[in-house]
């Protein structure tokens, strides 16, 4: 007999719940239980996506409940936390959002729960270390959303410069899900061409791809600027990194992984290609960088070990 297909969600806002409906479209779950401080907008929110099941494209529950319902979940996702402000960078959020995330990791263990950890909430990486330090559960079994949406983003910024797919736009943006991020341009490719090789076959002008890279770094700022926050890309985000728990699908995302000396760092979550399925982050994949992208992302990640020595620890 299946097992059941059981994820809880902590925190209904805008990012959660774009996560959640998504799965009514998408399927893939037997079962999605809603957590949020407000209880009565956890049960508003299940409410309003029962009255879709019946054109949901498969047969799901969705209801709102206690952090009692993460024992025997096979993956906890947690959104919680407070909207970003339109003058705040992400790392500004950090001392708020860890106290909210040390609460909220706390009540999902006492549960019992014993599976997947995902971690949405800003900012994602420094989050994601405070998840896995709090629950105690392997680093492997707890993942940050990291640069899966800025990696999405880059995709469909490329896809239309180049007027190619982005199924077929294989590139990555590494390191913090922020201010230090970076592409490494030597490791992108169009289908199995390398990108830079296509640009000057092409007499494309290479500052193109700078502008790009700021694009897609300054996008998140741009879009809290016009409607106040950002959802919809990081909740279709998030369900591909749960179907690719729950599928055991061996995939490649940049998700926010723990160090463990595979790029000369340890002892931090960051961006990272990585390969996920069942049991969480298989293994990180190493890309041969060149001296400057490592020198990008050892200041990605020694920003973050500032921010996690210096706010984090100290909360912990």
């Amino acid at each position: 007999m299946n097992e059941t297909r059981k994820i809880v969600l902590v925190g209904t806002g805008s990012v959660g719940m774009s996560m959640a409906y998504s799965f009514l479209t998408t399927g893939g779950l037997d079962e999605l239980v809603l957590i949020d401080v407000n209880k009565e907008k956890a049960i508003g929110e299940a409410m309003d996506l029962q009255h879709g099941l019946p054109y949901a494209r498969h047969n799901l529950i969705v209801r709102a409940g206690e952090y009692a319902d993460c024992k025997g979940a096979k993956v906890v996702v947690i959104t919680a936390g407070v909207t970003q402000r339109p003058d705040e960078t992400r790392l500004d959020l950090t001392t708020r959002d860890a106290i909210i995330i040390k609460d909220v990791t706390e009540n999902i263990m006492k549960s019992g729960f014993d599976g997947i950890l995902v971690v949405a909430s800003n900012p994602v990486d420094g989050m994601t270390y405070v998840a896995q330090k709090v629950s105690g559960l392997p680093k492997h079994r707890v993942i940050g959303s990291g640069t899966i949406l800025d990696t999405a983003r880059l995709r469909f910024m490329m896809s239309e410069y180049l007027n190619i797919s982005s199924g077929n736009i294989h590139a990555y943006i590494m390191g913090e899900h922020g201010d230090t991020s970076f592409v490494p341009w030597n490791n992108a490719y169009v289908g199995c061409k390398p990108l830079l090789e296509l640009l000057d076959e092409q007499g494309r002008d290479l500052t193109d791809l700078h502008n790009i890279y700021t694009q897609v770094q300054q996008a998140g700022y741009e879009i809290v600027k016009r409607k106040h926050s950002t959802y919809y890309g990081i909740g279709l985000s998030l369900n591909r990194l749960v179907q690719a728990i729950l599928n055991d699908e061996n995939v490649i995302l940049t998700v926010s992984a723990y160090q463990n000396g595979e790029y000369g760092q340890e002892g931090l979550y960051v961006g990272v290609p990585a390969v996920v399925n069942r049991e969480g982050v298989r293994e990180i994949v190493k890309l041969d960088l060149s001296d400057v992208d490592k020198a990008k992302f050892n200041h990605s990640c020694e920003t973050l070990k500032k921010i996690n020595h210096d706010i984090i620890d100290p909360l912990l």
